[in-house]
This record gives C-alpha cells, sequence and structure tokens, in this order.
C-alpha cells in the first residue's frame, strides 16, 4: 500500500457522488449552450471571454475550492476538475482563465494569505467580482523558476519591485497578481518572496500583448514593474518562502492545465466520432474502415487515461497528500495526449479537419500550448523521475 495513505482510507472510489454528477451536469448544460456557441467567435477575434466569466461567477466556478467564507464554493478539487473539463471542452481559453483564477491566484493567498489579506484579495476574487494572475516566468528564465531577475526591496513603509513577468495569462485583464521577486539574491531561491501585486499600483504597467497560435481569446502580456512600490502588508508568507508557495501553487496549478488539456481532448474526440459516422467515402461511413477505428480506439484509451491520471491527483490534494509527482503526470500525459488527439482528429477529418469551418483546427491550435505552460513536457519529466528515483 503507498505508505501515504492511512489504513482506513479508501485509495479512490471511482463512483461520483451526486453531488459530483450534479455539478458536472450544471457545468456541462452551460458550457455547451453558452460557452461553446462562441467559442469559434471569440478564437476569431482573439477577444477575452468577459461575457463569460459573470455567468460562471455567479455558479461559483471562479473559487470553487475556496472556503464559502472567503467567497468560494467550499468544493473539492474533483468538483473543480469536473467543471473545468467541461468548461476547456466548450472554450480552452475561457477554461485556462477560469484555471488561472482558481488555482494560481486564489490558492496561494487562501493557503498562505493572513486574515486581512483574505479579505481584500481573496473575497472579491473566489466569488468572481475580481479576477487573477500569477507572474512567475520571466523573459530570461522561462522554466527556471529558481533564478529571477525581478527584485524587491523594502525601503522601510513599503517594497520596490522592479523587473519584467513575461507570458502572464489573463495580464491586461487581472485585477490583482501574485508576483514572486528576489528580495536576497544571496540566498538564491531561498532569497525568493511572494507579493500580492494590485492593479493601478504605482510603477506597474502591462506590457506587449501577445499574438498566439491557439487559446487565442485568453489575454497574454508581459507586466512591467518599474519601482513598483507594493504595500509591506502585501508580502504573502514571510520573506524568502516564495520559492517554496510557487512550487506548492504549481501542482495545483498543473492539474488544472492537465483539465484543460483533458476538455480539449474530448472535444476533438467527440467531434471526430460524429464526423467518422456521417462521413463517406467509397459507398460506406469512414467509420467501418479499420484505419479509422484504430485512431479512435488509440484516442479514446488516451483519453480515458488521462482522466483517471488527473483524478487521482486530484484525490490525493483532496486528501492533503503529497501530489507532486502524481501532478506532473497528469500534467504531461494529459498535455502530450491532447496533442496527440487533435492531431488525429484533424486526420480523421482530413481536408476538413484543415480549415477553420471545422472546430477541429482550433482544438489542434489550442492544444499546442498545454505542453509547455506551467511547466513545460520536459520539467515535468524531471519532476517525476527525481520523485520516482528517490522513493
Amino acid at each position: 500500500m503507498d505508505p501515504r495513505f492511512r489504513e482506513d482510507d479508501k485509495i479512490m472510489d471511482f463512483l461520483l457522488t451526486e453531488e459530483h454528477l450534479m455539478i458536472q451536469k450544471m457545468a456541462r448544460d452551460f458550457a455547451q449552450k453558452e460557452v461553446a456557441p462562441f467559442s469559434m467567435e471569440l478564437d476569431e477575434k482573439s477577444e477575452f471571454p468577459s461575457r463569460h466569466l459573470k455567468k460562471m461567477a455567479e455558479l461559483g466556478f471562479m473559487g470553487m475550492m475556496i472556503p464559502t467564507q472567503w467567497g468560494g464554493s467550499g468544493l473539492d478539487m474533483i468538483s473543480y476538475v469536473l467543471a473545468l473539463e467541461e468548461i476547456s471542452a466548450a472554450c480552452a481559453s475561457t477554461g485556462v482563465t477560469m484555471s488561472v483564477n482558481n488555482s494560481l491566484y486564489c490558492g496561494p493567498i487562501s493557503r498562505f494569505g493572513n486574515e486581512g489579506q483574505k479579505k481584500k484579495h481573496l473575497i472579491p476574487f473566489a466569488s468572481g467580482e475580481k479576477l487573477g494572475a500569477y507572474c512567475l516566468s520571466e523573459p530570461g528564465t522561462g522554466s527556471d523558476a529558481a533564478n529571477q531577475s525581478t527584485t524587491a526591496k523594502f525601503n522601510g513603509s513599503h517594497y520596490v519591485l522592479n523587473g519584467t513577468k513575461n507570458f502572464i495569462t489573463s495580464g491586461p485583464h487581472a485585477d490583482a497578481m501574485v508576483v514572486f521577486a528576489m528580495t536576497d539574491k544571496a540566498k538564491k531561491h531561498r532569497g525568493i518572496s511572494a507579493f500580492i501585486v494590485e492593479k493601478g499600483s504605482k510603477g506597474f504597467s502591462v506590457g506587449k500583448i501577445e499574438k498566439k497560435l491557439g487559446i487565442r481569446a485568453s489575454s497574454t502580456s508581459s507586466i512591467i514593474l518599474d519601482n513598483c512600490e507594493v504595500p509591506k502588508e502585501n508580502i504573502l508568507g514571510k520573506e524568502g518562502e516564495g520559492f517554496s508557495i510557487a512550487m506548492n501553487t504549481l501542482d495545483y496549478g498543473r492539474i488544472g492545465i492537465a483539465t484543460q488539456a483533458l476538455g480539449i481532448s474530448r472535444a476533438a474526440f467527440e467531434a471526430s466520432v460524429k464526423y467518422a459516422k456521417e462521413r463517406e467515402a467509397f459507398g460506406q461511413s469512414i467509420s467501418n474502415f479499420q484505419a479509422i477505428q484504430w485512431m479512435i480506439a488509440d484516442m479514446a484509451t488516451r483519453i480515458e487515461a488521462s482522466r483517471l491520471l488527473i483524478y487521482k491527483a486530484a484525490f490525493l490534494k483532496d486528501k492533503n497528500l503529497p501530489a507532486s509527482k502524481e501532478a506532473s503526470m497528469a500534467k504531461l500525459f494529459a498535455s502530450e495526449t491532447s496533442n496527440f488527439v487533435t492531431n488525429k482528429a484533424v486526420q480523421i477529418h482530413g481536408g476538413y479537419g484543415y480549415c477553420r469551418e471545422y472546430p477541429v483546427e482550433r482544438y489542434l491550435r489550442d492544444a499546442r500550448i498545454t505542453e509547455i505552460y506551467e511547466g513545460t513536457s520536459e520539467i515535468q519529466r524531471l519532476v517525476i523521475a527525481r520523485h520516482s528515483l528517490k522513493d
């Protein structure tokens, strides 16, 4: 038995509860009726999905795992991944906006913030009144999260931050962000601290807005901190705790991106099954051809395996058990599956799959980023290997 489990713990119950099924249905109904019909338009216009966020807030989707006293829904992580899969299957851009607010912004403030920070910087974000972002990546570091160039110096009354953060999801639209900066370079990664930085702070500005291959309705930008003044009460945790906060947060974030990838995969798979049954060639449905059947079988198997890896990682988090390896496994496998599945979906659709008239072209573009952000596939393999060799 896995030593992380007590004997009286159930390893996993594969049957969803009635509450889980209700949340899943509510998310699916909303996603298919109110999100999916606009997903192509949002992609074409690179339009931020503001129209969906208000309704998602009303449904409690913007702070699902946050306790109700702090503006959230007070649900478990299984509920979160069930809802996120449905939203992502309808629109991956809307899905990642939901994921970042839940896991990368609200999550660390809920776990590491004090009461005052939660009142001011968590309640309006978990309730969906405001939107949060997460600033870790930098132009010159990428996956090297321990090598932060952004600095934070305390001047006696407040911190002064200087640096540039790169590829920030929801950057142009976020009301506040969790920002990581070096408070003591001599201590290397142990000298990194986390801060809550509000939009409109002196010295804060949104930089270049990226034009992307996929998830085009998700806004992505750089964030510029030029002698940005941050009140001392906005430090999250203590000085030097930033790196551990970042790594803890990324466990949750990676489960979120794995779920986004799963949603994309499922949408591409369902579109492929429908097309294969309707499309005829050589006098019969192409679903009768073994070549198509084998692709469908491989797609279905990898999707189900992705889902189970995600559920296991979420289950461990709900049990407050270590899940870094499992989160990385879920993120690695689900993202690579998403690229595999969407590529096969285009192949099944043939020439039509390469045209924007059919959604599988968008699914293929959206899937590509899932192997890159919140830790590349190469980083996930490093994490998995280190944990496996340590066990």
